[in-house]
């Protein structure tokens, strides 16, 4: 089980923002195609923190990547087991995954001119590379300008199977100008990247074995 939780920066300074927050995650579940793996809504935990459980690796990653380009927050994944049966409230829920998320978001917030996301697990490797391929996901995300985000907005927001002329289409630019943009972007390079990563939080919740039991399962 994958706990994503969510910390304001600078409450103090720019005041509480976590009704924008919930708002903006919920429109971006809304044009989601599938948010089956959304266990626990995401919902206000305590002062200016959201927290949520998801059992999908790769809608993980995107809910991630989403409130890191929204900025202004930092997120932890605990990755890992959760104790039975699971409150309806996330707040209420107890075990490693939770554990492991707060690790996480208290490793993030300290994290000055960094990206601040961070992921700890019940398998500690597995761990840290997702949080290195998140790392340098999330990077490539926060180099890309206005006009590449429009070209990739719409082109996640028309059908599925849309061409790069009907993103033209709609933008009213050339064909050759999506082309660019996306290649500028690397948003070719990150949709390849995502899978990759939503594997990695799923294998950082299974706890990893121990020398001993490897020796000992040869």
């Amino acid at each position: 089980m994958l706990v994503l939780t969510i910390d304001q920066q600078g409450s103090r300074r720019v005041g509480d923002r976590v009704d924008v927050l919930l708002i903006h995650l919920d429109r971006h579940l809304a044009r989601t195609p599938a948010t089956g793996g959304l266990v626990r809504p995401f919902e206000r935990t305590v002062g200016d923190e959201v927290q949520a459980v998801v059992d999908d690796g790769d809608l993980a990653v995107d809910l991630v990547l989403s409130v890191l380009r929204l900025g202004g927050w930092s997120v932890g994944v605990g990755c890992g087991a959760v104790d039975h049966p699971l409150p309806a409230s996330s707040r209420a829920g107890s075990g490693p995954a939770f554990v492991l998320a707060r690790e996480a978001v208290e490793r993030a917030k300290s994290r000055p001119g960094a990206v601040p996301a961070a992921v700890a697990g019940e398998d500690p490797v597995a761990a840290a590379d997702a949080e290195a391929v998140l790392t340098l996901v999330a990077a490539v995300a926060g180099r890309r300008t206005p006009a590449g985000w429009a070209v990739i907005d719409t082109l996640r927001d028309l059908d599925v199977g849309a061409r790069q002329e009907d993103v033209a289409g709609r933008l009213g630019i050339t064909q050759q100008a999506v082309s660019q943009r996306l290649r500028t972007a690397l948003w070719a390079e990150e949709l390849a990247a995502r899978p990759l990563l939503g594997r990695l939080l799923v294998a950082a919740g299974t706890p990893a074995r121990t020398a001993a039991r490897t020796e000992g399962d040869r």
